[in-house]
């Protein structure tokens, strides 16, 4: 619970990071290459930090067959270069708080997934209801009328696109996990997906106009974000039901709804609050013992 509860609330403050991140190096809305070279660089950094802290507890790097590595790739693009591209063009189409509910619905689409997919993860009355619950929490924080926006592809398409980029690679998790160490898997994912990024992202004439200070902080600081939350939730995927690990990602857009109020300016309502109850009765509702 505390691993999880460290990768959500992690993942939830790189909504607003990643904002302002775009804005302190002078990354624009039609600058696709620079977005994709920002994103490589965050993930190859932090898949080349866990592959050395991987190599400096001596885990093993060894694959069983050589076909592995087809998984891995296949992995690595799912995972990170797809997921996050669309992320990233849609994060710079829309407003922080409102990418953090339209990601959250890789959670209950992991949670019902992988009920069709592992025999361990059972589509039960209680998670029907905690789904419908917490679900009803991000639908809570997108009231509002005209204050929530309209539609759009690049913005909240390129979201939905993600999540389910995100659903389908937690569900290949457990795949990995038989096949490398996972926190080894987790490392190639980041820094193989990153590369996959750099390169078309340099190709289309990606840049970082604006090098400062505050964007330098911004880009560690998620590098940081992923080398620590990947880390931590994959492991938990290889040796838990993925249905009851993922959804404590239904805290991530409550997070990231409040933080991006705080950091980006944008307006604190109180339906927040009530989000985050009915997301916290969700998760209950799920991981609640029989007895």
């Amino acid at each position: 619970m505390v691993f999880a509860l460290t990768a959500a609330i992690a993942w939830g403050w790189a909504f607003p990071l990643i904002k302002v991140g775009f804005k302190a190096f002078g990354i624009t809305t039609d600058m696709t290459g620079s977005k994709m070279l920002f994103a490589g660089i965050r993930f190859a950094a932090a898949g080349l930090i866990i592959l050395s802290v991987a190599r400096s507890n001596r885990r093993s790097f060894k694959t069983n067959e050589k076909s592995n590595w087809w998984f891995i790739f296949a992995f690595a693009l799912m995972n990170t270069t797809l997921h996050y591209f669309f992320f990233y063009v849609g994060m710079s189409h829309s407003e922080g708080s409102r990418a953090a509910i339209l990601n959250s619905l890789s959670t209950f689409l992991v949670v019902l997934l992988a009920c069709a997919c592992f025999k361990s993860d059972k589509l039960t009355t209680r998670k029907i209801l905690g789904c419908t619950v917490g679900f009803s929490g991000i639908l809570a924080l997108n009231l509002g009328g005209a204050n929530s926006g309209q539609f759009t592809w690049l913005g909240d398409g390129m979201i939905i696109i993600n999540a389910i980029c995100s659903s389908i690679a937690n569900l290949m998790t457990r795949g990995l996990s038989r096949r490398v160490d996972v926190f080894v898997g987790t490392g190639y994912s980041l820094s193989i997906g990153g590369f996959l990024l750099i390169i078309p992202g340099l190709f289309f004439g990606g840049t970082l106009p604006n090098v400062n200070v505050l964007g330098i902080v911004c880009l560690v600081l998620l590098i940081a974000i992923s080398a620590i939350g990947f880390a931590l939730y994959n492991k938990l995927l290889s040796c838990n039901p993925v249905g009851k690990v993922a959804i404590y990602n239904s805290l991530i857009p409550i997070v990231g709804a409040v933080t991006s109020c705080l950091c980006l300016g944008e307006t604190f309502h109180m339906k927040y609050a009530l989000a985050g109850g009915l997301a916290a009765l969700g998760i209950y509702l799920i991981n609640k013992d029989k007895r």
